[in-house]
């Protein structure tokens, strides 16, 4: 375990986007294991850039990941059909630009993607490595 992989995904809680996820993290990127991160929306939450206790528990969670499972990479995830910020994709993609610049702005030693998952549960990269 000392060697393996790891990302983190700070995701939906919505079941129907974690497997799909996972499998692209694991696929693309190579890593053994992806820690989740999941609250309802958190697109928006993270958008947003405030001080929250979401967003605040969000941050704990991730240091975890890049401190103990030596994470290297943080996707931040939007989806079709998202309960916890049920707006249009164009929508969800601004708010994952902002997430991302938020997640950037932590100062990890970590690259930060922003993920898309549309209505057929496929993921797409909207925001690569640069």
């Amino acid at each position: 375990m000392k060697d393996a992989k790891f990302a983190v995904a700070v995701n939906c809680m919505d079941g129907r986007v974690q497997v799909p996820v996972i499998n692209f993290l694991k696929e693309k990127y190579g890593v053994d294991y992806v820690d989740m991160i999941t609250e309802p929306g958190p697109d928006k939450i993270l958008a947003e850039n405030r001080s929250s206790s979401a967003a605040d528990s969000i941050r704990k969670r991730v240091e975890i990941s890049i401190t103990k499972h030596f994470s290297k990479l943080i996707a931040v995830v939007a989806h079709y059909d998202c309960a916890g910020n049920p707006v249009d994709r164009e929508i969800h993609i601004k708010h994952l630009h902002a997430a991302v610049e938020t997640v950037k702005s932590w100062g990890f030693d970590a690259d930060v993607i922003g993920l898309w998952v549309d209505d057929k549960w496929q993921v797409h990269e909207v925001i690569g490595i640069r």
